[in-house]
């Protein structure tokens, strides 16, 4: 596995994703760009999905979630910078954290995945290696 050319899909998908999200529905150019960020998810996610679920299957099973993994798009959060939002992610379902939102997100620079819950807890559970 490459981890820079990972690393680099993972930003431009959402650098796209941003991108998508600042048009306004009726901006001219927002069906071509939906169309190009619909065929960059497809591209990651059967270039890198395999790798990438088995890394969040694992992450799953560490937070006892019994919450299903997702294609690893899902996960992407709004911009490639900083840490997540406690609103980006994918909700998951923890025995660790009961009563509590806790979110899965993967991000770039390095290639990583984050829980967040809440705004008190920032952690990384996986880097690319």
């Amino acid at each position: 596995m490459n981890l820079e050319e990972l690393n680099r899909a993972l930003v431009t998908l959402i650098e796209k994703k941003q991108v998508l999200h600042d048009m306004s529905y009726d901006d001219t150019r927002y069906d071509d760009v939906e169309e190009e960020l619909h065929d960059l998810e497809d591209d990651f996610n059967e270039e890198y999905g395999s790798f990438l679920e088995a890394a969040l299957d694992k992450v799953h099973t560490e937070l006892n979630s019994d919450t299903d993994v997702l294609l690893p798009t899902a996960y992407l959060p709004s911009s490639t910078g900083g840490t997540p939002s406690p609103k980006e992610g994918v909700w998951v379902d923890s025995e660790k954290y009961p009563g509590k939102e806790a979110r899965i997100t993967l991000i770039p620079n390095p290639t990583r995945i984050m829980l967040t819950v809440g705004k008190a807890v920032q952690q990384e559970l996986w880097k690319a290696s």
